[in-house]
């Protein structure tokens, strides 16, 4: 009633200066702005935004509706009727009252809620499975479903495996080199086939790095870099240091640090010196993050040899026997310096409820039972860094206020978390004197990247018979290059080498229209017992897949078929005409 009210008293006030023609214009003026800004309030989209807070729109038969649609009709129903009401008040408000502008912040304030509500990114979550392991030069097992929980319901995202000692004699190491080593030849047969692609890794002697994603999140990563540091030997020796691969995620800055650091009780400040060694020394060539420490999410893990200090062996076992493992925390030496190490306070880790992981005999659950009788420790973690929201500047940071300011906004906006869900060892694996350990993550993000950089689809049937056709059309810029290439792969293809022919965009390039481009790929280097395959636009400079295709059939060759030329079949010939060679 007093809105109605203030609404006549309004009319009657625009009547008795209708005499002044100037005020008059002004105000039908200010009145027709008003109404143009409720007829834009009560557009589709809005109402659409509104309705979509107060619940699902749709018309549903009265006699089906539930006590809750009804009551979220009758609201909608209200707000409506409450907007036309507004609509009519507008035409006796004077644009010099406080009611004027009360009714102009109120508007403004509820075209700010819908608005951030209909232009808030969503949310997603990603699982990430990671594993650290010091093999102690032992060839892999045959079976690795338990360690990379392949019967789990909830299948991981990523995959990240950092080992450490893997056999590196100078003839295997050699061999390693040219060819996958058995350790990732064993992950990669095991992943690839669940559509797992290993996106990048990287070796220093006994140190490995493997970096596993679900080929749906392939176009996505980019910005691939890896890097090393030794530390064994004052720096000359790659026994000891770390291995890193960084990565963009969806557009956020993802470093993941596997590190082998000093041994024995007595070098703890040894091993945050090499520690930091590494995190200052290792630089990438990423403007937005050039530096370890510039990534929005750290992860650091590995046989980093910390230890039980203080504590007798009779009281360490006992505690393991009892499974009271919080007794042993106080004197964990990386819970003791992270308590005066500033680098080390910024990085998170789990509780420890579970056994320490060093030393055991080989081939058993028994701890070191020789001469030595090494003292039980978690010598194996998995630690994580969340970039913090106000780092310390020096002064030449403080001189880039717009970076920062930049930098701060995109936080703001495309927030990133991280939950640990596990943490824990396998007890399963004995062929080393460490038991792998296991962390298992959800990654709360908002993409900054929706699409991939580049389309493109295989285009008509496909066989070894013709000449085949790739269409691919870039969805935004990227600094393209002479060296990018589209690669044909088997689906379950396990890296970006294992293609099983490509073409160089440029060179077979020929110009479809503005916007499409097509290649070709020749009949010789199409299989010709065909498969399930998909397509990849490689790009050199930001040295991986940009672009993936959705999977199509290649179809058997009819050639091949109708004179028996299977593969199999020339190589048997070849074998045969051999044989009678001698």
């Amino acid at each position: 009633m007093e809105a109605t009210g203030s609404c006549i008293s309004g009319v009657e006030m625009m009547e008795e200066n209708e005499e002044q023609p100037d005020d008059h214009q002004s105000l039908e003026k200010e009145r027709g702005r008003f109404r143009k800004i409720l007829l834009d309030f009560t557009s589709r989209a809005r109402m659409d935004e509104i309705s979509r807070l107060l619940g699902t729109i749709g018309r549903v038969r009265s006699d089906t509706l539930s006590s809750d649609a009804t009551q979220s009709t009758g609201s909608k129903l209200a707000l409506r009727h409450r907007l036309n009401q507004l609509m009519t008040c507008v035409d006796g408000l004077d644009p010099n009252t406080e009611l004027h502008q009360k009714v102009v912040k109120t508007l403004e304030s509820a075209f700010l809620s819908c608005a951030k509500r209909a232009n808030k990114p969503k949310k997603n979550n990603f699982r990430l499975h990671m594993v650290t392991w010091n093999v102690a030069t032992a060839d892999p097992p045959k079976d690795v479903a338990s360690l990379l929980h392949l019967n789990s319901p909830k299948t991981p995202d990523l995959y990240v495996i950092g080992l450490q000692e893997v056999y590196s004699a100078p003839v295997r190491f050699v061999s390693d080199m040219m060819f996958d080593d058995p350790w990732s030849q064993l992950f990669i047969s095991t992943l690839a086939p669940r559509n797992y692609v290993k996106v990048s890794s990287m070796r220093m002697q006994g140190l490995l790095l493997l970096f596993f994603s679900k080929r749906e999140h392939v176009p996505f990563i980019r910005d691939i870099q890896a890097t090393y540091t030794r530390t064994g030997m004052f720096g000359y020796w790659g026994n000891k240091g770390g291995v890193s691969v960084r990565l963009s995620f969806y557009g956020h800055m993802l470093c993941f640090l596997n590190c082998h650091l000093a041994a024995h009780m007595k070098y703890a400040n040894e091993r945050v010196d090499e520690f930091e060694h590494i995190v200052d020394t290792q630089t990438f060539d990423c403007k937005k993050a050039p530096k370890i420490i510039d990534h929005r999410l750290v992860f650091w893990f590995g046989d980093l040899n910390f230890r039980i200090q203080d504590h007798g062996m009779h009281f360490v076992r006992s505690c393991i026997n009892n499974q009271t493992y919080n007794l042993l925390w106080s004197h964990d030496q990386l819970i003791m310096l992270k308590k005066k190490e500033q680098l080390l306070q910024e990085f998170e880790e789990g509780p420890l409820d579970f056994q320490p992981t060093y030393k055991f005999d080989l081939n058993s659950d028994t701890y070191d039972s020789s001469g030595k009788k090494r003292k039980p420790a978690w010598t194996d973690r998995i630690l994580w860094r969340l970039q913090p929201k106000s780092p310390p500047h020096d002064e030449q940071e403080e001189n880039d206020v717009k970076e920062r300011k930049q930098l701060k906004e995109e936080e703001e906006e495309y927030p990133l978390k991280v939950r640990q869900d596990l943490y824990t060892s396998n007890m399963e694996y004995s062929i080393s004197d460490h038991k792998p350990v296991i962390g298992i993550f959800t990654l709360e993000l908002t993409k900054m990247q929706q699409a991939p950089l580049v389309s493109l689809h295989a285009e008509g049937d496909w066989s070894a018979d013709i000449d085949s056709m790739v269409l691919y059309q870039p969805l935004q810029l990227f600094p393209s290059s002479t060296w990018d290439w589209i690669g044909l792969y088997k689906v379950g293809f396990s890296s970006v080498s294992d293609y099983i022919t490509y073409t160089w965009v440029k060179d077979d390039e020929v110009a479809f229209n503005d916007e499409v481009m097509q290649v070709f790929i020749s009949k010789e280097e199409i299989p010709v017992r065909g498969g399930e395959c998909v397509l990849c636009y490689y790009s050199s400079n930001l040295r991986c897949i940009i672009g993936l295709s959705e999977p199509f059939k290649v179809q058997e060759s009819k050639v091949a078929v109708a004179e028996g030329l299977f593969p199999e079949r020339i190589n048997g010939l070849d074998k045969i005409a051999g044989s009678e060679d001698f």
